[in-house]
Order: structure tokens, then C-alpha cells, then sequence
């Protein structure tokens, strides 16, 4: 259940989303700027898949106080 508290899955989750929606017919009209934005989302969707939340919260690894 640790994963589902990373707000990283659930960024990459809606940016899935939004990329699942455009493909069933949803338009979203952003002009010259379409490519970026989708090539920004799938960024987004890679890095919540390769997410690993045990070592830290988001995208930044744990802090090792101990030393």
C-alpha cells in the first residue's frame, strides 16, 4: 500500500490519463504546443512507472541520517 501514498504514481496515473482520453477522441487543443505536451506527459507516465517509493517519497530517494 506504500505505493499508493506516492503522489509520483498518482502524477504519472493522471497524466495517463489525460494521454488515454486524447486517444478515445477526447480534444484538447493546444496548437503549436501539442507535441511538447505530449511528449511531457509521457516523461511523466515513465517516471511513475519507474518510480520505486520505498526508497523515498516522489522522485527523490530517502535521506540517511544516520552518518
Amino acid at each position: 500500500m506504500e505505493r499508493f501514498k506516492n503522489y509520483g504514481l498518482w502524477l504519472a496515473i493522471g497524466s495517463f490519463a489525460v494521454i488515454a482520453l486524447e486517444t478515445f477522441g477526447v480534444d484538447i487543443d493546444l496548437g503549436k504546443y501539442e507535441r511538447l505536451y505530449h511528449a511531457f506527459l509521457s516523461i511523466l507516465v515513465m517516471a511513475g512507472i519507474l518510480n520505486n517509493p520505498s526508497l523515498g517519497r516522489g522522485y527523490s530517494d530517502k535521506v540517511d541520517n544516520k552518518s
